[in-house]
Formats: C-alpha cells, structure tokens, sequence
C-alpha cells in the first residue's frame, strides 16, 4: 500500500523532527535530573520491531534499580520514584523513542514493541503485529492500554493492521492528545506496567 510504504515513514520523520527541536529544552531539563536521580537517563532494552528483528528500545529512566536481599529487583511500584510517575503519568518518557522513528527502527503509530523473550509464545495469528514497525503510540493504547488483557491488545493491534490507513492514524494521533491532555488516562496505572506475557 502506498500510504504505509511511502507517505507514513515521510510523516514519521517530519513530525519527529519537528518535535525534538520544541520540546528540545524539556528533554534536556529531563535528562539532567533524571541523571541527579540515577545516575542514569534512559532506560534501554531490546524489543521486537518490525519482522521481528530486535532493535534497542529507549525512554527516559523512571525506576531506580532497588534489589532484594537475593539480588532480584524489587517490584515496579517500590522502585518507582515521583519524578518517574510524573514522566509516566505525562508519557514525557516516551519522548526519546521519537530518535528511532528517526533512525527508521519505529514509527509514531503502530502496536507496542514486546520483549524479545515473548517472540517464541505467538501465534501465527499474533504474528502479523510485525509486518509493520512498532509505534509509540497506537490502536491499543488509545482504547485502554494496561486494563486490557494481552488477548485484547493483540485484537486491537490486529485491527489496526487490517485497517492501517492516514485516517486511522490522525484519529489515534488526536485521541493520545486528547489523553496526553488529561494527564494520566494514557497509562492506566502509573504504577505497575503489563504482567508478563504467557502462553
């Protein structure tokens, strides 16, 4: 299709760039006290893109890296400190995957990127998620995000894949803007993320 090959990777990019060089000062205030915090600023981890193909995900750091006395993190909600639910509660931390949509490895909209780990559980069904790049935002996370059941969300980013087109996109760009604006509706618990993924 033409818009998906060719208008949407275009989009992706100008939007992007225009972006970053607004909210250029907001990064860059995030960065220095994320890393007063931590000692770090991003949270980097491997994801499945587009075909599969692993790709490093990155968003700012809102955790800190507390363990038990076995050596194992402790739960999201204990290590989750306030300026990293307010990143949450806002999506500021997704703000540093608009570099991948730069570098080609996502796009602005599309389904969520997984963990590697997940990628033996799908089913052929499931699968078709990949045939196009994964999105910051997307079909899934404008319909409940986190109250969904994986079964749910994979429906939703399904039906996005049937129905991808410049329409759709715009409609799930003005609804995440519309949640952005309500501070919080995007993440329904800014608290605790999705339970593992389990066949």
């Amino acid at each position: 299709m033409f818009y998906p090959a060719f208008i949407k990777p275009f989009l992706d990019r100008i939007i992007s760039v225009i972006v970053l060089i607004i909210l250029c000062p907001v990064l860059v205030v995030i960065a220095v006290i994320n890393y007063m915090i931590y000692k770090k600023v991003f949270f980097i981890q491997d994801r499945s893109g587009k075909d599969m193909k692993t790709f490093t995900f990155i968003k700012f750091k809102s955790m800190g890296d507390q363990k038990d006395l076995l050596g194992e993190l402790l739960p999201d909600k204990d290590r989750l400190t306030a300026f990293g639910r307010f990143l949450r509660a806002s999506s500021l931390d997704e703000l540093p995957q608009l570099l991948l949509v730069l570098k080609g490895d996502m796009s602005l909209i599309g389904p969520r990127p997984l963990l590697v780990e997940y990628n033996s559980y799908y089913t052929e069904e499931q699968k078709r998620r990949f045939c196009v790049k994964p999105g910051i935002s997307g079909w899934a996370q404008v319909n409940g995000r986190n109250k969904q059941t994986w079964q749910e969300r994979f429906e939703l980013d399904l039906y996005y894949i049937s129905h991808i087109s410049f329409c759709l996109d715009i409609k799930i760009g003005i609804l995440t803007v519309v949640q952005l604006i309500k501070f919080g509706e995007v993440n329904s618990s800014v608290d605790q993320t999705m339970p593992p993924f389990k066949v």
